[in-house]
């Protein structure tokens, strides 16, 4: 009977466990998901949503809080990510979600913001991702060929996809459990390569889309540029503009699954940046020609760790120039006007909702207004919103690239920059122009911030360490054999693919094989006083040409053909090639046949008695690194090595291995490693993989002074030529301990470990500049409200906000001048008209605090000069909050 009670008592314990479970993972009141075709209909409203995008393995999970807060407070309704096929089943049948790779902890804390979750499967993502996502193993199956009406593949398509819906219900996380995953994309921009496989790339879309809705998910799937989507998928538009996007029906909504607000960066190109302006005129636009879901790709773009970069050839950062840096710290003025821009849309938003299409004006010959005038809400749709009154909102755009334009609207008079969109939520008042930016301006150097000391002879005298960031004066080292080195190798005929040898479990294959040298072939030389070559009709990305364990020539390019002049001694030598990918193609039709190394013939060239053919002849194959393979980068392994101490008398070295220690700098700030003084190679800290790091600089042509007016590409607002494309490196602090972190590098090329250094990344400076013309804080219109239209003159008059980040205050004022200031941030100087008062107004107003306020008007400054518009730019610093404390003690 007592065993009895105490299992009845167990099961209750138990089935509360359950339920208690099942609560916890309710982060909303369960709701449906539809659609019409104006926009989604979530819980039976219409909705206008604004999406961003972060890729949940490209930050660590300690990074995900905050990334998810900022995105919110940053007006985000919506987080969209990828689902990484290759990261989650890196051995078949063997699943891996922990760590960077936890895709449920990363949707439940999306949830537990209260935000909603895009989930892109595909299972392909391109994403400039190592494969484009897909496992190498996947080449392997037999008979199999990528995304098209081929059994094999779909098999496996279909068993993954499977897979993750089944996770994500398992785990409630579907809005109708109340979680907060509202629609799902399967596949990925298929139709840029559909016409590749001919009647097969029909099929498979087909299959593609009735295999996902089987699923029974229970929200909408979309297919973003697949203009042949089935009627129960959604098409999509992904571009740098989809304001003129319409889906393959009417019954569809028009969705933007990728706004690229920047681009991604090969190794030895300049860097791309996208003006906030031009990204907000193409998002205004959008939502005024009847868009009503947007997702930036990337809001945060991260790191691309390990080696997880695709390409060939992307750099270890993915920036992206995204409203949130890789480092997780908000890019302003960015993310700020892009704040402003969707606190405006939001506004607008019940009468953007309330009507399925706008009525359009014809304001001039490129100036155009869109409104949306929402009397009643339309009937029969069952539809309800968050407002109940009626709302009138419109958006004015000028489209020249050139002329700013005045036009006349329902009876007044308006001003309309060029390349520019006007939004008035109530049909009368501007509350935001796109090219009118507000916001602040950060300047994020990346210097070591030690924490302040004081001067022993000088108690109350602020000092700064010294900026010399070396990380260590302390090295050892150990060189990587040029040799076979492991009992695990390959002896075979013929070239063998890279791929097929080292399944991507490595960057490196080498290839060994002896060449007997004669006198006859030594004294044809000297005859002729020519040398012999290697030629290799295709190669790709890096290759290392070695005799007798000495570097002799390197290569660099995608199946690029080869000529390597050699010199070899008499008697037997060895050649040794060393392939290297630099991450595997990403994006295309049919990648399962685009393979690594070496292509097409292989051969010695002006030898006595003809060429030697090397393509038939038996090499050894040997995968990897010993360094590697014995994992020295690890505390548990990294006295494998053998290491010595270092001198600065022997570097630079190829292929060698290098290793010390460092403390972590104290603070909250991001740090990466400044790897500018070595040359190509990979890092470790503490076992974690960095990522890859080269320092090829970019061309010293192509970046000129970047206007935002007219159509964006990628090519046309360039930063950083002739300067290496990446030196610094993200080091997560989640992988840092307070002091002896173990730092190793494999160098290929040359460098110097001596001037490896640890900088911090902060926003020191923030910058500013508002004038009469700007229009108030959207705060301020949210608060007010539009009663009759009407706003009071007080509501009316526009104001500075600055802010450093958290943990930050502003230590100083730089520069303030109210008049007519010219320059830019930390270029600033007075104009012709000043305000004597304007650094002691605003030094009082925000000096010591984390974030203030200034108004910007003739009663706060004074009027300098009658009858000019004045304008307020204000430079100021950012400091630690405990660095003041310090000093005042």
């Amino acid at each position: 009977m007592i065993a009895t009670k105490k299992l009845g008592t167990a099961l209750i314990l138990l089935h509360c466990m359950l339920i208690n479970c099942l609560v916890s993972a309710n982060f909303f009141k369960p709701f449906n998901v539809s659609y019409d075709r104006r926009s989604l209909i979530i819980d039976g409203h219409r909705r206008m949503l604004i999406s961003g995008g972060i890729h949940y393995p490209r930050a660590t999970p300690q990074m995900w809080p905050d990334l998810i807060a900022k995105s919110k407070e940053g007006g985000l309704d919506v987080i969209q990510t990828y689902v990484f096929w290759n990261g989650h089943e890196p051995v078949r049948g063997q699943y891996f979600f922990e760590g960077r790779y936890d895709l449920v902890k990363f949707v439940k804390l999306v949830g537990e913001s209260g935000l909603f979750l895009h989930l892109r499967i595909g299972p392909y993502v391109c994403a400039e991702w190592n494969y484009g996502g897909f496992p190498v193993w996947l080449r392997d199956i037999p008979g199999i060929v990528f995304r098209t009406d081929n059994a094999p593949f779909k098999e496996e398509m279909q068993r993954f996809v499977k897979k993750i819906v089944d996770l994500m219900r398992e785990e409630m996380l579907f809005s109708w459990q109340g979680g907060p995953v509202i629609m799902l994309q399967i596949e990925n921009e298929y139709g840029n390569i559909e016409h590749s496989f001919g009647p097969g790339g029909k099929e498979y879309m087909k299959w593609a889309a009735r295999m996902a809705l089987g699923l029974d998910a229970g929200v909408p799937w979309v297919m973003c540029r697949q203009t042949d989507a089935p009627a129960s998928i959604i098409d999509t538009c992904n571009a740098y503009y989809c304001d003129g996007y319409k889906p393959n029906s009417n019954d569809k909504p028009i969705f933007w699954t990728e706004d690229w607000d920047g681009w991604f960066t090969t190794w030895g190109g300049s860097l791309p940046h996208r003006p906030v302006e031009d990204l907000a005129f193409a998002v205004a636009r959008f939502f005024q020609r009847g868009g009503s879901f947007q997702n930036y790709y990337m809001y945060f773009g991260g790191t691309n760790f390990a080696r997880t970069a695709g390409g060939p050839f992307y750099i270890t950062s993915y920036d992206y120039d995204a409203p949130i840096d890789e480092y997780g710290l908000v890019s302003e003025p960015k993310w700020g006007h892009l704040k402003d821009l969707h606190a405006a849309i939001k506004l607008c938003e019940p009468a953007l909702v309330a009507v399925d299409s706008a009525q359009y004006i014809k304001l001039g010959p490129k100036q155009e207004a869109h409104v949306y005038h929402a009397n009643a809400y339309a009937e029969g749709l069952n539809l309800t919103h968050h407002g109940t009154q009626s709302r009138c909102s419109a958006f004015l755009a000028n489209i020249d690239e050139h002329r700013e334009v005045n036009v006349r609207f329902l009876g007044q008079s308006y001003t309309l920059p060029p390349w520019s969109v006007s939004i008035l939520p109530d049909c009368m008042n501007v509350v935001f122009n796109t090219a009118k930016v507000a916001a602040q301006t950060s300047i994020k150097p990346m210097v070591l911030t030690l924490p302040y000391v004081l001067d022993n002879s000088a108690p109350k005298k602020l000092m700064a360490h010294n900026e010399s960031s070396l990380i260590s004066s302390s090295w050892v080292t150990v060189k990587e054999p040029i040799s076979l080195w492991s009992k695990n190798n390959i002896t075979a005929e013929g070239i063998l693919e890279h791929l097929n040898v080292t399944k991507d479990e490595s960057d490196y294959l080498w290839y060994f094989t002896r060449i007997y040298i004669s006198n006859d072939d030594i004294a044809f030389w000297e005859e002729k006083e020519v040398h012999p070559a290697l030629t290799i009709d295709g190669m790709r990305d890096v290759l290392r040409v070695f005799i007798n364990g000495q570097l002799t020539g390197s290569m660099i390019g995608r199946w690029v053909k080869v000529v390597q002049p050699l010199q070899f001694q008499k008697g037997y030598n060895e050649l040794v090639l060393l392939s290297q990918t630099v991450g595997l193609q990403n994006y295309g039709a049919f990648l399962e046949k685009d393979g690594a190394g070496l292509r097409g013939q292989i051969k010695l060239t002006g030898f006595k008695n003809g060429d030697i053919d090397l393509s038939h002849r038996v090499w050894t194959y040997q995968v990897g690194l010993q360094g590697e393979y014995q994992k020295i980068y690890t505390a548990e392994n990294n006295e494998k090595a053998g290491w010595t101490v270092l001198t600065r008398d022997d570097i630079p070295s190829t292929f060698t291995w290098y290793k010390t220690y460092f403390d972590t700098p104290a603070g909250t700030d991001p740090l990466a490693l400044d790897f500018g003084s070595m040359g190509k190679g990979q890092a470790w800290v503490n076992g974690h993989h960095i990522g890859r790091y080269w320092t090829l600089a970019a061309p010293k042509e192509g970046c000129q002074v970047c206007d935002y007016r007219g159509a964006y590409d990628s090519e046309k607002c360039r930063t950083n030529c002739g300067k290496p494309t990446q030196i610094w490196y993200h080091v997560p602090r989640a992988w840092l301990q307070t002091s002896n972190n173990l730092l190793v590098i494999f160098e290929e090329t040359g460098g110097n470990p001596f001037e490896v250094s640890v900088k911090l990344r902060s926003a020191g400076v923030v910058c500013a500049q508002v004038s009469e013309t700007h229009y108030p804080p959207l705060q301020r219109w949210n608060h007010t409200g539009f009663k009759d239209g009407n706003v009071s003159v007080k509501d009316m008059t526009p104001e500075m906000q600055l802010h450093c980040q958290d943990g930050y205050i502003i230590s100083s004022v730089e520069f303030a001048s109210y008049g007519t200031p010219q320059g830019s941030c930390q270029k600033f100087s007075k104009g012709n008209c000043h305000s004597s008062d304007s650094l002691s107004v605003v030094s009082k107003a925000c000096q010591g605090k984390n974030a203030c306020n200034v108004a910007v008007s003739n009663s706060v400054f004074g009027d300098p000069c009658r009858g000019t518009v004045k304008t307020l730019a204000v430079e100021a610093k950012c400091v630690l909050s405990s660095d003041i404390g310090l000093a005042q003690n």
